[in-house]
């Protein structure tokens, strides 16, 4: 024991490359940093995600004050965090329940595709990036940020009003239509011919429909194995599992994050709440690094170029958040009620910068990443003000 602790107390004195202090503080700073900002943010009530972005652009690559930050580091810390956001979102769902949420509203969830996925495909394909960089926009300037959302509900004195209920509903639905719509996106973003195509879209069709198949037919199979008493097990051996099957997933060429959200889709019961709990404050960290990560290797610059695509399909998605919300609201007696939740429907955040992630290797990811960057910003800090402006805590 003696020598033990003598070896990790003369580490940083010793071998100087092996532990670097500077590094270490500045880490520390960095995440003092982020702490301070989610304080700022839940105190204004406004979404953190966009401080995290800023933040990151602040200190990356051509920002105010570039940082010399561990790659490595930030790159695994980033990876983990969209695992543990997919992770989560399958442990959010059972497999029954996916069904009943399309069988009880598919018709809302057509208008939303309409309004919101099928404008970012049509720019993209404006922009001369192919039937892959259609999919990939499509995706991101469809889904809410469900996380955004819930935050924002919890603040303003939502959480048990119709409007509520309402705007829940439709984040539910999007949420579980990423479910066949990510190792879709990801299959046709690594194609490299025809045939190699079909046969990864058909093989993540195939795993899909198992994994649904053994939720439905064997529910509670796996979660009898796991004991819900057992929190530092339960919480090893559920995300162990989701490391594990991602970077096998990661080997075979297939999104590891994908993978994740398999491994929660298959837990359920006491068990999936269970390890929701104790997972839940991991995914906040390292999702804080993934945001964090995203904004350090972009360029600012960038930005700039891209800015005016970015306000397009702000003002699009924007707008059609709000018509989806009007045809949401039609049959509630408050006016007010279709502004809400137009407002709670606005933010992009989390899962566009995970489907942005799956095409940082294609051709067109050069743009696509600044204006997803730009676009999050955007929609998250206008539905925040938006949701301000038309706050009351009456039921809707």
């Amino acid at each position: 024991m003696a020598n033990f602790v003598q070896t990790v107390l003369v580490i940083p004195q010793a071998t100087s490359t092996e532990f670097d202090a500077y590094l270490l503080a500045e880490m520390g700073g960095i995440l003092l940093l982020l702490g301070i900002l989610a304080f700022i943010a839940t105190k204004n009530r406004l979404s953190v995600v966009p401080l995290f972005i800023l933040m990151g652009l602040a200190f990356g690559e051509g920002g105010l004050i570039p940082v010399g930050l561990s790659e490595d580091f930030l790159f695994i810390g980033a990876q983990i965090g969209a695992i543990l956001l997919l992770l989560l979102l399958g442990l959010e769902y059972s497999a029954r329940e996916i069904g009943e949420s399309l069988k009880l509203g598919w018709r809302t969830g057509v208008y939303d595709i309409l309004l919101n996925a099928i404008p970012g495909a049509i720019v993209a394909l404006v922009l001369g990036w192919g039937v892959a960089g259609a999919i990939v926009l499509g995706g991101i300037t469809y889904v809410s940020s469900s996380g955004i959302a819930a935050q924002l509900i919890r603040e303003s004195g939502f959480r048990k009003s119709e409007t509520a209920r309402r705007v829940v509903s439709i984040l539910v639905f999007e949420d579980l239509a990423l479910a066949p719509y990510l190792p879709i996106a990801s299959a046709v973003i690594s194609l490299s011919g025809v045939l190699v195509g079909a046969i990864s879209v058909s093989i993540a069709l195939v795993v899909i429909g198992l994994v649904l198949l053994i939720s439905i037919k064997r529910e509670h199979y796996l979660s009898n194995f796991l004991n819900t008493q057992d929190a530092t097990g339960l919480l090893l051996t559920v995300f162990g599992a989701a490391l594990l099957f991602a970077g096998l997933a990661e080997l075979a060429g297939v999104s590891g994050a994908i993978a994740a959200f398999l491994v929660g889709l298959l837990l359920s019961g006491d068990v999936a709440e269970a390890a929701r709990a104790r997972l839940s404050p991991l995914r906040d960290f390292f999702s804080a690094l993934f945001f964090l990560f995203f904004g350090l290797i972009t360029n600012p610059a960038d930005i700039i170029r891209v800015l005016p695509i970015a306000l397009l399909l702000a003002g699009l998605g924007i707008a059609g958040k709000f018509f989806l919300a009007r045809i949401m609201a039609k049959d509630m007696s408050d006016p007010m009620s279709w502004l809400r939740i137009g407002a709670f429907l606005t933010p992009r955040g989390e899962f566009s910068i995970v489907i942005a992630g799956l095409a940082l290797s294609a051709p067109f990811a050069t743009d696509l990443l600044p204006i997803v960057l730009t676009y999050v910003l955007i929609t998250a800090l206008t539905g925040s003000l938006l949701l301000k402006t038309f706050h009351s805590r009456l039921d809707a």
